[in-house]
Protein backbone atom coordinates (compact mmCIF):
# COMPACT_ATOMS: atom_id res chain seq x y z
CA UNK A 1 0.00 0.00 0.00
CA UNK A 2 1.22 3.25 -0.91
CA UNK A 3 2.04 5.77 2.20
CA UNK A 4 1.20 9.55 1.07
CA UNK A 5 2.30 12.09 3.24
CA UNK A 6 0.07 15.31 3.28
CA UNK A 7 1.09 16.86 6.97
CA UNK A 8 3.77 19.27 5.29
CA UNK A 9 3.29 21.81 7.73
CA UNK A 10 4.34 19.67 10.48
CA UNK A 11 7.54 18.60 8.88
CA UNK A 12 8.64 18.21 5.06
CA UNK A 13 10.94 15.54 3.56
CA UNK A 14 14.04 16.54 3.18
CA UNK A 15 14.93 17.25 -0.68
CA UNK A 16 17.90 15.27 -2.81
CA UNK A 17 19.70 18.21 -2.69
CA UNK A 18 19.95 19.13 0.78
CA UNK A 19 20.77 15.52 1.52
CA UNK A 20 23.66 16.15 -0.36
CA UNK A 21 25.15 19.08 0.60
CA UNK A 22 24.86 18.01 4.28
CA UNK A 23 26.22 14.81 3.67
CA UNK A 24 29.31 16.59 1.79
CA UNK A 25 29.51 18.48 4.44
CA UNK A 26 29.89 15.71 7.23
CA UNK A 27 32.33 13.86 5.22
CA UNK A 28 34.37 16.98 4.06
CA UNK A 29 34.28 20.17 7.17
CA UNK A 30 34.10 18.64 10.02
CA UNK A 31 36.03 21.72 12.17
CA UNK A 32 35.09 24.02 14.44
CA UNK A 33 33.85 27.07 13.09
CA UNK A 34 35.18 29.46 15.73
CA UNK A 35 38.66 28.07 15.54
CA UNK A 36 41.46 30.39 13.90
CA UNK A 37 43.55 28.04 11.77
CA UNK A 38 42.71 25.98 8.54
CA UNK A 39 40.08 23.55 9.24
CA UNK A 40 37.50 26.59 11.61
CA UNK A 41 38.84 28.69 8.75
CA UNK A 42 37.08 26.35 6.08
CA UNK A 43 34.10 25.96 8.15
CA UNK A 44 33.27 29.13 8.98
CA UNK A 45 33.29 30.21 5.07
CA UNK A 46 30.69 27.33 4.74
CA UNK A 47 28.93 28.71 7.45
CA UNK A 48 29.21 32.15 6.04
CA UNK A 49 28.20 31.07 2.81
CA UNK A 50 24.87 29.98 4.13
CA UNK A 51 23.96 33.17 6.13
CA UNK A 52 24.22 35.51 3.33
CA UNK A 53 22.24 33.22 1.00
CA UNK A 54 19.55 33.51 3.60
CA UNK A 55 20.15 37.07 5.06
CA UNK A 56 19.51 38.25 1.02
CA UNK A 57 15.97 36.00 0.51
CA UNK A 58 14.50 38.52 3.63
CA UNK A 59 16.54 41.58 2.48
CA UNK A 60 18.50 41.55 5.73
CA UNK A 61 22.27 42.35 6.41
CA UNK A 62 24.63 38.66 7.03
CA UNK A 63 25.08 40.24 10.45
CA UNK A 64 21.54 40.21 11.39
CA UNK A 65 20.85 36.30 10.85
CA UNK A 66 21.73 34.16 14.04
CA UNK A 67 21.38 30.28 13.60
CA UNK A 68 19.47 28.46 15.99
CA UNK A 69 18.27 25.01 16.87
CA UNK A 70 14.94 25.82 15.03
CA UNK A 71 11.34 27.91 15.25
CA UNK A 72 10.72 27.34 19.20
CA UNK A 73 14.36 28.48 20.13
CA UNK A 74 14.32 31.39 18.19
CA UNK A 75 10.62 32.11 19.21
CA UNK A 76 11.78 31.78 22.97
CA UNK A 77 14.74 33.79 22.44
CA UNK A 78 12.41 36.85 20.98
CA UNK A 79 10.30 36.97 23.67
CA UNK A 80 11.89 35.89 26.43
CA UNK A 81 15.09 38.12 26.16
CA UNK A 82 12.96 40.84 24.95
CA UNK A 83 11.19 41.30 27.90
CA UNK A 84 14.22 41.03 29.86
CA UNK A 85 16.25 43.53 28.24
CA UNK A 86 13.21 45.85 28.02
CA UNK A 87 11.01 45.53 31.34
CA UNK A 88 12.56 48.73 32.80
CA UNK A 89 10.25 50.28 29.99
CA UNK A 90 7.29 48.67 30.61
CA UNK A 91 5.81 44.98 30.61
CA UNK A 92 3.16 45.17 28.34
CA UNK A 93 3.11 42.44 25.32
CA UNK A 94 0.83 42.01 22.28
CA UNK A 95 0.12 38.46 20.78
CA UNK A 96 -2.83 36.84 18.95
CA UNK A 97 -5.13 34.01 20.02
CA UNK A 98 -3.90 31.65 17.90
CA UNK A 99 -0.24 31.82 17.95
CA UNK A 100 1.86 28.43 18.28
CA UNK A 101 2.64 26.77 21.65
CA UNK A 102 6.60 28.08 20.93
CA UNK A 103 4.96 31.67 21.49
CA UNK A 104 2.24 31.38 23.55
CA UNK A 105 4.04 29.05 26.30
CA UNK A 106 6.81 31.97 26.23
CA UNK A 107 4.17 34.33 27.32
CA UNK A 108 2.18 32.18 29.98
CA UNK A 109 5.55 32.22 31.61
CA UNK A 110 6.03 35.67 31.43
CA UNK A 111 2.72 36.63 32.88
CA UNK A 112 3.62 34.12 36.06
CA UNK A 113 6.58 36.89 35.81
CA UNK A 114 4.67 40.01 36.40
CA UNK A 115 3.90 41.07 32.18
CA UNK A 116 0.61 41.67 31.12
CA UNK A 117 -0.05 39.74 27.86
CA UNK A 118 -3.08 41.05 25.34
CA UNK A 119 -4.07 37.97 23.39
CA UNK A 120 -5.61 39.88 20.11
CA UNK A 121 -8.87 37.41 19.06
CA UNK A 122 -9.50 36.47 15.69
CA UNK A 123 -12.81 35.96 13.55
CA UNK A 124 -14.17 32.83 11.59
CA UNK A 125 -11.68 33.52 8.66
CA UNK A 126 -8.66 33.90 11.19
CA UNK A 127 -7.90 36.96 10.73
CA UNK A 128 -7.12 39.77 13.53
CA UNK A 129 -8.52 43.21 13.77
CA UNK A 130 -6.77 46.44 12.80
CA UNK A 131 -8.66 48.00 14.77
CA UNK A 132 -8.29 45.82 18.22
CA UNK A 133 -4.46 46.17 17.45
CA UNK A 134 -4.28 50.31 17.96
CA UNK A 135 -7.11 49.92 20.34
CA UNK A 136 -4.50 47.32 22.35
CA UNK A 137 -1.43 49.13 21.80
CA UNK A 138 -0.29 51.23 25.08
CA UNK A 139 3.17 53.53 25.89
CA UNK A 140 4.11 50.39 27.86
CA UNK A 141 4.30 48.06 25.50
CA UNK A 142 7.68 46.59 24.72
CA UNK A 143 6.95 43.99 22.37
CA UNK A 144 4.52 42.86 19.52
CA UNK A 145 4.65 38.95 18.43
CA UNK A 146 2.46 38.08 15.91
CA UNK A 147 2.68 35.41 13.46
CA UNK A 148 3.01 35.85 9.87
CA UNK A 149 1.00 33.09 8.88
CA UNK A 150 -1.16 30.70 11.00
CA UNK A 151 -0.39 26.83 10.63
CA UNK A 152 -3.41 25.13 11.05
CA UNK A 153 -5.65 27.40 8.62
CA UNK A 154 -3.05 29.12 6.90
CA UNK A 155 -4.81 32.97 7.48
CA UNK A 156 -2.30 35.40 6.86
CA UNK A 157 -1.70 38.80 9.68
CA UNK A 158 -1.26 41.98 8.75
CA UNK A 159 2.73 42.45 9.49
CA UNK A 160 3.63 45.16 6.97
CA UNK A 161 0.23 47.10 8.34
CA UNK A 162 1.89 46.62 11.89
CA UNK A 163 5.12 47.52 11.60
CA UNK A 164 3.83 50.53 9.75
CA UNK A 165 2.02 51.78 12.90
CA UNK A 166 4.91 50.97 15.36
CA UNK A 167 7.67 52.48 13.65
CA UNK A 168 7.41 55.64 15.62
CA UNK A 169 6.80 53.33 18.99
CA UNK A 170 8.56 51.92 21.27
CA UNK A 171 7.47 48.22 20.93
CA UNK A 172 9.88 45.51 18.72
CA UNK A 173 7.98 43.94 16.23
CA UNK A 174 8.62 40.14 16.43
CA UNK A 175 6.88 37.77 13.91
CA UNK A 176 7.04 33.80 13.46
CA UNK A 177 7.65 32.95 10.38
CA UNK A 178 8.10 29.35 10.29
CA UNK A 179 5.23 28.39 8.12
CA UNK A 180 5.83 31.31 5.83
CA UNK A 181 9.28 31.52 4.98
CA UNK A 182 9.99 29.26 1.72
CA UNK A 183 6.35 30.00 0.38
CA UNK A 184 5.83 34.07 0.60
CA UNK A 185 8.30 36.39 0.02
CA UNK A 186 9.60 38.56 3.41
CA UNK A 187 11.40 41.99 3.41
CA UNK A 188 12.00 42.84 6.64
CA UNK A 189 12.71 46.09 5.92
CA UNK A 190 10.07 47.15 3.84
CA UNK A 191 7.64 45.44 7.05
CA UNK A 192 9.66 46.98 9.71
CA UNK A 193 10.04 43.11 11.31
CA UNK A 194 12.79 43.85 14.06
CA UNK A 195 12.98 39.60 14.81
CA UNK A 196 11.64 37.10 12.83
CA UNK A 197 11.95 32.92 13.40
CA UNK A 198 12.45 30.40 11.13
CA UNK A 199 13.01 26.67 10.97
CA UNK A 200 14.57 24.84 8.27
CA UNK A 201 12.49 21.44 7.99
CA UNK A 202 9.69 23.27 6.64
CA UNK A 203 11.63 23.70 3.61
CA UNK A 204 12.88 20.63 2.61
CA UNK A 205 15.48 21.53 5.12
CA UNK A 206 17.39 19.10 7.86
CA UNK A 207 15.68 19.43 11.92
CA UNK A 208 17.06 21.07 14.45
CA UNK A 209 18.57 24.05 12.68
CA UNK A 210 16.84 27.46 11.94
CA UNK A 211 17.82 31.44 12.38
CA UNK A 212 16.79 34.72 13.96
CA UNK A 213 16.80 37.63 12.51
CA UNK A 214 17.33 40.47 14.69
CA UNK A 215 17.85 43.34 13.44
CA UNK A 216 20.63 46.12 14.45
CA UNK A 217 20.15 47.32 17.22
CA UNK A 218 17.75 45.00 19.05
CA UNK A 219 20.52 43.98 22.08
CA UNK A 220 19.89 41.68 24.34
CA UNK A 221 21.96 38.46 26.06
CA UNK A 222 22.39 35.24 24.51
CA UNK A 223 18.88 33.19 25.30
CA UNK A 224 22.14 30.03 25.37
CA UNK A 225 24.41 30.43 28.18
CA UNK A 226 27.93 29.47 27.07
CA UNK A 227 30.66 30.38 24.95
CA UNK A 228 31.15 33.39 22.03
CA UNK A 229 29.82 32.02 19.10
CA UNK A 230 27.16 34.06 16.40
CA UNK A 231 29.36 37.11 17.65
CA UNK A 232 27.67 36.46 21.48
CA UNK A 233 24.59 36.14 20.34
CA UNK A 234 23.71 32.32 20.64
CA UNK A 235 25.85 30.23 22.20
CA UNK A 236 26.81 26.25 21.13
CA UNK A 237 29.34 25.25 18.39
CA UNK A 238 27.96 25.81 15.30
CA UNK A 239 26.17 23.03 12.98
CA UNK A 240 27.96 23.30 9.69
CA UNK A 241 26.28 20.37 7.74
CA UNK A 242 23.23 21.19 8.91
CA UNK A 243 23.52 25.24 8.26
CA UNK A 244 25.03 24.73 4.71
CA UNK A 245 22.14 22.34 4.20
CA UNK A 246 19.56 24.99 5.42
CA UNK A 247 21.54 27.17 2.79
CA UNK A 248 20.95 25.06 0.23
CA UNK A 249 17.43 24.51 0.69
CA UNK A 250 16.78 28.49 0.56
CA UNK A 251 18.51 28.98 -2.50
CA UNK A 252 16.04 26.85 -4.56
CA UNK A 253 13.33 29.55 -3.41
CA UNK A 254 13.65 31.75 -5.71
CA UNK A 255 10.44 34.11 -6.14
CA UNK A 256 9.18 32.46 -9.04
CA UNK A 257 9.14 29.13 -7.00
CA UNK A 258 7.30 30.31 -4.37
CA UNK A 259 4.79 31.68 -7.05
CA UNK A 260 4.31 28.22 -8.43
CA UNK A 261 3.70 26.44 -5.46
CA UNK A 262 1.48 28.86 -4.12
CA UNK A 263 -0.44 28.39 -7.31
CA UNK A 264 -0.02 24.55 -7.44
CA UNK A 265 -1.04 24.23 -3.92
CA UNK A 266 -4.07 26.64 -4.39
CA UNK A 267 -5.18 24.00 -7.02
CA UNK A 268 -4.31 21.19 -4.76
CA UNK A 269 -7.19 22.99 -2.84
CA UNK A 270 -9.90 23.26 -5.50
CA UNK A 271 -9.62 19.82 -6.63
CA UNK A 272 -10.30 18.63 -2.89
CA UNK A 273 -12.96 20.79 -2.99
CA UNK A 274 -14.51 19.52 -6.48
CA UNK A 275 -14.22 16.16 -5.44
CA UNK A 276 -15.55 16.42 -2.40
CA UNK A 277 -18.54 18.09 -3.41
CA UNK A 278 -19.14 15.49 -6.53
CA UNK A 279 -19.37 12.87 -3.57
CA UNK A 280 -21.52 14.66 -1.88
CA UNK A 281 -19.48 14.62 1.04
CA UNK A 282 -20.93 17.33 3.91
CA UNK A 283 -17.68 19.61 4.61
CA UNK A 284 -16.81 23.29 5.35
CA UNK A 285 -13.68 25.04 5.44
CA UNK A 286 -12.07 26.41 8.21
CA UNK A 287 -10.57 29.46 7.34
CA UNK A 288 -10.77 31.46 4.00
CA UNK A 289 -10.14 30.11 0.65
CA UNK A 290 -8.37 33.30 -0.73
CA UNK A 291 -4.92 32.85 -3.04
CA UNK A 292 -3.24 35.10 -0.67
CA UNK A 293 -3.33 32.97 2.23
CA UNK A 294 -1.10 30.32 2.59
CA UNK A 295 -1.95 27.60 0.29
CA UNK A 296 0.07 24.61 1.54
CA UNK A 297 -2.61 24.21 4.27
CA UNK A 298 -6.34 22.96 3.80
CA UNK A 299 -8.24 22.85 7.27
CA UNK A 300 -11.69 21.02 7.02
CA UNK A 301 -14.28 20.15 8.96
CA UNK A 302 -16.04 16.99 7.93
CA UNK A 303 -19.39 17.11 9.41
CA UNK A 304 -20.29 14.60 11.80
CA UNK A 305 -16.96 12.63 12.19
CA UNK A 306 -14.78 12.93 14.79
CA UNK A 307 -11.25 13.97 14.41
CA UNK A 308 -9.53 11.31 16.05
CA UNK A 309 -11.41 8.64 13.75
CA UNK A 310 -11.03 10.19 10.57
CA UNK A 311 -7.84 10.67 10.60
CA UNK A 312 -6.95 6.87 12.23
CA UNK A 313 -8.71 5.64 9.62
CA UNK A 314 -7.04 8.03 6.70
CA UNK A 315 -3.94 6.30 8.82
CA UNK A 316 -4.89 2.94 7.80
CA UNK A 317 -5.40 3.98 4.38
CA UNK A 318 -1.94 4.98 4.09
CA UNK A 319 -2.59 8.80 3.96
CA UNK A 320 -0.51 11.17 6.89
CA UNK A 321 -3.24 14.15 8.18
CA UNK A 322 -3.16 16.23 10.91
CA UNK A 323 -5.35 16.98 13.76
CA UNK A 324 -3.95 20.49 14.39
CA UNK A 325 -0.77 21.52 15.01
CA UNK A 326 1.34 18.50 15.11
CA UNK A 327 3.13 19.89 18.06
CA UNK A 328 -0.24 19.28 20.46
CA UNK A 329 -1.61 16.40 17.88
CA UNK A 330 -0.31 13.76 21.00
CA UNK A 331 -2.82 15.07 23.21
CA UNK A 332 -6.56 15.27 23.30
CA UNK A 333 -7.19 18.67 23.95
CA UNK A 334 -9.04 20.99 20.92
CA UNK A 335 -7.04 22.62 18.73
CA UNK A 336 -6.92 26.16 20.41
CA UNK A 337 -7.01 28.07 16.87
CA UNK A 338 -10.43 26.62 15.56
CA UNK A 339 -11.87 27.19 19.55
CA UNK A 340 -10.47 31.11 19.06
CA UNK A 341 -11.64 30.99 15.59
CA UNK A 342 -15.31 29.13 16.34
CA UNK A 343 -16.54 29.05 19.89
CA UNK A 344 -15.44 26.31 22.21
CA UNK A 345 -18.96 24.61 21.73
CA UNK A 346 -18.39 24.36 18.10
CA UNK A 347 -18.37 20.87 16.57
CA UNK A 348 -16.06 22.08 14.26
CA UNK A 349 -13.04 21.99 17.05
CA UNK A 350 -13.67 18.06 17.21
CA UNK A 351 -14.80 17.21 13.64
CA UNK A 352 -11.38 18.83 11.61
CA UNK A 353 -8.85 17.78 9.68
CA UNK A 354 -5.53 19.39 8.58
CA UNK A 355 -4.64 18.82 4.59
CA UNK A 356 -1.15 20.37 4.14
CA UNK A 357 1.35 20.18 1.03
CA UNK A 358 4.25 20.22 -0.07
CA UNK A 359 7.23 20.13 -2.81
CA UNK A 360 6.84 16.57 -3.63
CA UNK A 361 2.86 16.47 -3.38
CA UNK A 362 1.44 15.46 -6.78
CA UNK A 363 -2.52 15.94 -8.29
CA UNK A 364 -2.62 11.85 -8.36
CA UNK A 365 -1.90 12.10 -4.48
CA UNK A 366 -4.42 14.28 -4.14
CA UNK A 367 -6.94 12.76 -6.12
CA UNK A 368 -6.68 9.35 -4.23
CA UNK A 369 -6.78 11.17 -1.20
CA UNK A 370 -10.27 12.45 -2.14
CA UNK A 371 -11.32 9.14 -3.09
CA UNK A 372 -10.50 7.60 0.09
CA UNK A 373 -11.43 10.18 2.26
CA UNK A 374 -15.02 9.85 0.92
CA UNK A 375 -15.12 6.40 0.86
CA UNK A 376 -14.50 6.55 4.91
CA UNK A 377 -16.87 8.66 5.18
CA UNK A 378 -19.49 7.36 4.09
CA UNK A 379 -18.96 3.89 5.30
CA UNK A 380 -19.01 5.80 9.17
CA UNK A 381 -21.84 7.51 7.85
CA UNK A 382 -24.07 4.25 6.95
CA UNK A 383 -22.23 2.54 10.20
CA UNK A 384 -24.00 5.18 12.37
CA UNK A 385 -27.42 5.21 10.45
CA UNK A 386 -27.27 1.10 11.15
CA UNK A 387 -26.62 1.90 14.87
Amino acid sequence: MEQIYLDNAATTPMSDEVIDEMTDKMRHVFGNASTGYGFGRQAAMVVDQARHIIAQSIHANDNEIVFTSGGSESDNTAILQTAEARQSLGKHIITTAIEHEAVLKPLHYLEQKGFEVTYLPVDEFGNISLADFKAALRPDTILVTVMMGNNEVGSRMPIHEIGEILKDHQAWLHTDAVQTYGLLDIDVEADHIDLLSTSAHKINGPKMIGFLYRREGVNFESFVKGGDQETKRRAGTENVPAIAAFGKAVSVLTHDEKLHRQTKYYQFKQQIIDGLTAQHIEFEINGALDPENLNHVFNIWVKGISTYVLQTNLDLAGFAVSGGSACTAGNLEPSHVLTAMFGEDSPRISESIRISFGRYTTTEQITAFVQALSDIVSRLKQKSEVR
